[in-house]
């Protein structure tokens, strides 16, 4: 079994968590609320504190995640100052039994919107791309007869100068590949979002890669939403 080593970071990690828990049960508990209430307090602050971070980790920096990270933060670090000597807990001032009063509820609501508000990156759950390989193949085309042979001489055609032959005839650009409408419609939809988080109009690269379709069909899909 390999030797357990204490690690310096996590310790004071904590020894921080330990003295922050006890100056929010504190100063809850000089506002007021006594018993389980007061306990009840500083871990609500701390989840809040970490659901804001765990999204502002997953889902990168946003005004939600940021705006209760801050108001989290806060709380903590006010009741750290506060329990310092900075106010008269034996007679605390109005304020501060009007906030702890009020922090549940407005816990409440930063936790409920940390977790179900959509980020940025998630995509739309309404939309369902179908492949065009989803389409059920019809019935096989009839075969053609073969045509009859006759005893009839084969026309025969002049002899041309090699200058006298007509140029290679171009070949046409291979049709588009069909897309379906609600996949056009999602394609859109990720676009847009693109768009308001970087300002700059979506490539077919990075449209192949957020809708998973082959190359040509994400050309397609870029030529339509121009």
């Amino acid at each position: 079994m390999g030797r357990i080593r204490p690690d310096a970071v996590l310790v004071q990690a904590v020894i921080a968590g330990a003295l922050s828990f006890a100056h929010l049960h504190d100063l809850a508990a000089a506002a007021g609320q006594d018993g389980w209430k007061a306990w009840a307090y500083p871990i609500s602050v701390d989840l809040l504190l970490v659901a804001a971070w765990r999204r502002l980790r997953n889902d990168g920096p946003s005004r939600l995640a940021w705006c209760w990270f801050l108001v989290s933060l806060a709380a903590s670090l006010g009741a750290n100052v506060a329990t310092a000597g900075f106010l008269d807990l034996q007679h605390p001032p109005a304020w501060l039994r009007f906030g702890i009063a009020g922090w549940p509820a407005l816990a409440f609501l930063g936790g409920t919107l940390l977790a179900h508000t959509r980020s940025a990156a998630d995509p739309a759950e309404d939309a369902d791309p179908v492949l065009p390989t989803d389409v059920t193949p019809g019935p096989a085309p009839a075969p053609v007869p073969a045509p009859v042979a006759t005893s009839e001489p084969a026309p025969t055609t002049p002899d041309l100068d090699a200058a006298e032959l007509p140029a290679e005839l171009p070949r046409p650009a291979p049709a588009p590949a069909p897309v379906p409408a609600a996949l056009v419609t999602h394609a859109r939809k990720v676009a847009d979002e693109h768009r308001a988080r970087t300002g700059d109009q979506i490539d077919a690269d990075t449209l192949r890669a957020r809708l998973g379709v082959p190359p040509q069909l994400a050309d397609s899909i870029a030529a339509q939403l121009t």
